[in-house]
């Protein structure tokens, strides 16, 4: 079973940048889908971004043009770049790994979030 583990959550004031990372333990992502969501309390969580184990990406309308999401040459590790970060973005932010065969998810990992603060 993979592992997944996100850091690089912190403080920061609007206008700010973070890097975010998962990784996983084990033999990587491999042909996994991997992808960011957010959540504040009390609200669902929400896709941000994802790529695909041949670099495709896809990033939801809200963070378009600020957050980059990107592998690693290894395939062990994924990160999120936010730049112009804004109070609206403050959230738990999730690491997901999954691979779907035949219409149904053969496996899907969660890492257990880091928190991500964006101060007026």
């Amino acid at each position: 079973q993979a592992k997944l583990v996100e850091s690089g959550g912190g403080l920061v004031q609007a206008g700010g940048s973070l890097r975010l990372s998962c990784a996983a333990s084990g033999s990587g992502f491999g042909r996994n889908v991997v992808a960011w969501y957010r959540q504040r309390p009390g609200e669902q969580r929400d896709l941000v971004a994802d790529i695909t184990r041949s670099g495709r990406t896809e990033y939801t309308d809200a963070v378009k043009g600020r957050f980059t999401i990107s592998r690693d040459s290894a395939n062990a590790a994924v990160y999120l770049q936010m730049d112009s970060l804004k109070p609206e973005d403050t959230a738990v932010y999730y690491c997901r790994s999954y691979y779907i065969l035949r219409g149904s998810l053969e496996s899907n990992d969660w890492g257990q979030g880091t928190q991500v603060t964006v101060s007026s």
